[in-house]
Formats: C-alpha cells, structure tokens, sequence
C-alpha cells in the first residue's frame, strides 16, 4: 500500500518530511535556533500529523531534532520566545494563534490513534516536551536534558505541563516547576518523563529498522538499552520535604531553615524567579494534580492569555523575562512584584479567571 502524497508545507523548510515504508518521518530542522518551535512549524506538525493520521499506508510517526554536524544533538529547546516578545510588544494577533495552535498540536499528539516515537536527543525542554510528552514512546539517550525552565522567563510551565508535571511522585512536580531544574535520562526514565533509553550512536540506524518492521512501536521497544543511574534520588526526601510547604513563602522558610548545600543552591535558583508567576506556578501544579490533560491545557490557555493581557506589553512578567534572558541578555529582570510577601492571593487568582465563556474557549472543541 503506497502512502498519499506529503501535503504543502508553510514553515520554508523548518519542518522536512519524508516517508519511509510504513514510518512518517518529521525532522525539527531549525538547528541554529535550537530547534525552537516556530508558528510555522506548529502549523506544520499539525498538518502532517492530521495527513499522517488519515493514511492507511502509514503505521506510525517518529519525531527527531535536525542537527548541525559537530555540534551536539538538540530535539527542541521550546518555543519561539523572542518572537512572542516582539508579538506581544506589537500587540500582533499572531501570539494568540501560537498558543492555540500549540496546545491543539499537544492534545492531537497525546490522542494521535497511531503510534507517536519521539527522540529527544539532546536539549529537549518546553516546547520540545511539550511534542514529547504525549508520545506513544519516550527515547531519551545519554545526551538529553529535560526542564520546563518557564518561569526562568516569568512564564509557566505550560505545554501541558501543568498535567505532566503534577502526576509525579511526591512534591517533585512543584520542585521541578518552580525550578526549571535539568535531567539527564536517568532521572526522566525514574520520574516517568522518559521511557526507554538508547545510545545517541544508535540512533543512526532506528529509522532503517523501523521502516523495515512488522510492528515499528513493537521493535523500537526492542531497541531499548541497559538504563543509566537517577542522580536527583539523593535530593528526594529533601524536595519531598521542602516543595511540600503550603505556599511558596513556606517553601522558601522550609529551604532556608535547612542549611544543606541542596537547600543553599535551590534558594539561590528561586530568588531569581518572578514571585508573582512562581506562586501562579505552584496554583497551577496543584490544580492540575485533579484535572484531566484537556481540563489543564484549557486552564494553562486561561492562563497564558492573562499572561500577556493582565499587564501589556514591556509591563508583563513574561515579556520583561524574555527582554531579560534573551533580548537584552542583562540577566536583571525587574519582577513585579520583586518579593514573594508582595504577592497576594488576588493576584494570583486574577490568573485563574477564564477571560472565555465555555461556549467562546478557543480550546472548546478538545475531548
């Protein structure tokens, strides 16, 4: 059985798309930008995966990260940050598409109906885990770093994040929220963000075989190799401890009392973080431990808006985080408010309060 023909693209060559036996193959082919998601290449996925998804001849996706030679594996750094500065200084309608689009690709990949194998070979963080958390298989290899480091930038660890990230063990999920903490692959696998685990050399050779199998889920899970070692294991009775407080004020007490080197560098991270947007963060982690993933992007979409739209342009959290990290690179974001006895339970609230009505929610159609 031949498969259809590849539909247009619209990303100019950020997305390839190629079709090998019974396997759909995508490549994230912006190397230079990490592999950052860009409109055009959501748009893209989705068209791929919907043309993918209606095609008899094909029996399952794999998602890979393109690469420049000599340089280190990425899959996808995340999302197209400083575009959604510019947007949102612009006040440019393009930023709502992007996150209607992204979360609508989240939910398609989680509920694709075939099987979905990402390679998250390399940097594999916001964005990029948000088209990998909801694969039907989870390749980690001895190069991937995983994080949501959102609120790095005054955001929140969306994407689905707040579904995924809630459902671990103990109070990891509020640790690695509020943090933006990196894993290796030992530690994804052991936390359930991972699934098997391969060399990055092996990869080579996975599409031939794949293309060439009965079963391709059935004979990637073949593929697995020997797991390495959890490292974040020595810091689990301390994160369980401490990201258990009631609030962040009580999260931060609980660390300043423990004189531990853990306790010492975790502090130094939090300072550095929006105390507006890490208390929104902790909500949204705690909220969405009771919610399905369709109720958590609906909320995160609710949230997000608000992230731009509360406070517009240069006065939004999220905005002054990007100009900080990546526009201006001063590293000196001036939050507001800058402390965490600043912030109220009002204005955390104002973020939860859908600027939709259920029958307007650009998210409405999920199931």
């Amino acid at each position: 059985m031949n498969a259809k023909p590849l539909p247009s693209l619209v990303s100019q060559g950020q997305i390839q798309a190629q079709v090998m036996g019974p396997l759909g193959v995508i490549t994230l082919n912006r190397p230079k930008a990490l592999n950052a998601l860009s409109l055009g290449m959501i748009r893209d996925l989705t068209i791929l995966l919907h043309h993918w998804r209606q095609d008899e001849a094909i029996q399952a996706v794999v998602v890979r990260g393109g690469r420049i030679e000599g340089r280190a594996p990425v899959f996808s750094a995340g999302g197209d940050i400083r575009a959604l500065h510019g947007w949102a200084l612009a006040g440019d309608a393009r930023i709502e598409d992007f996150f209607n689009e992204e979360y609508a690709l989240n939910h398609l990949i989680k509920f694709y109906g075939k099987p979905y194998i990402a390679l998250m070979d390399g940097i594999t963080m916001g964005g990029g885990m948000g088209i990998s958390q909801g694969a039907s298989l989870r390749i980690v290899t001895e190069h991937s770093r995983l994080a949501m480091p959102e609120t790095h930038i005054g955001l929140f660890p969306d994407v689905g994040g707040g579904h995924f990230l809630s459902h671990l063990q103990g109070s990891m999920g509020e640790y690695l929220a509020l943090t933006g903490h990196v894993v290796g692959a030992g530690d994804a696998l052991t936390l359930g963000l991972a699934d098997q685990f391969m060399a990055s050399a092996s990869l080579e050779g996975i599409l031939d075989t794949l293309a060439s199998a009965p079963d391709p889920l059935a004979a990637a899970r073949d593929l697995a190799q020997a797991r390495p070692e959890p490292v974040l294991l020595e810091d689990r009775d301390a994160i369980d401890r401490h990201f258990a407080g009631a609030d962040v004020a009580a999260i931060l007490a609980s660390l300043e009392g423990d004189g531990s080197p853990f306790a010492r560098k975790t502090l130094e991270v939090l300072s550095k973080r929006s105390p507006l947007m890490l208390a929104v963060t902790l909500e949204l982690i705690r909220r969405g431990r009771h919610m399905s993933l369709v109720e958590d992007l609906k909320m995160e979409r609710d949230l997000v808006r608000h992230c731009f739209q509360l406070r517009r342009g240069a006065a939004s959290e999220t905005v002054e985080g990007i100009r900080a990290l990546v526009v201006d690179k001063d590293h000196q974001p001036k939050w507001n408010p800058a402390t965490v006895a600043e912030v109220t339970p009002e204005m955390v609230a104002a973020y939860f309060e859908s600027p939709w009505t259920e029958c307007g929610h650009p998210l409405r159609h999920m199931d």
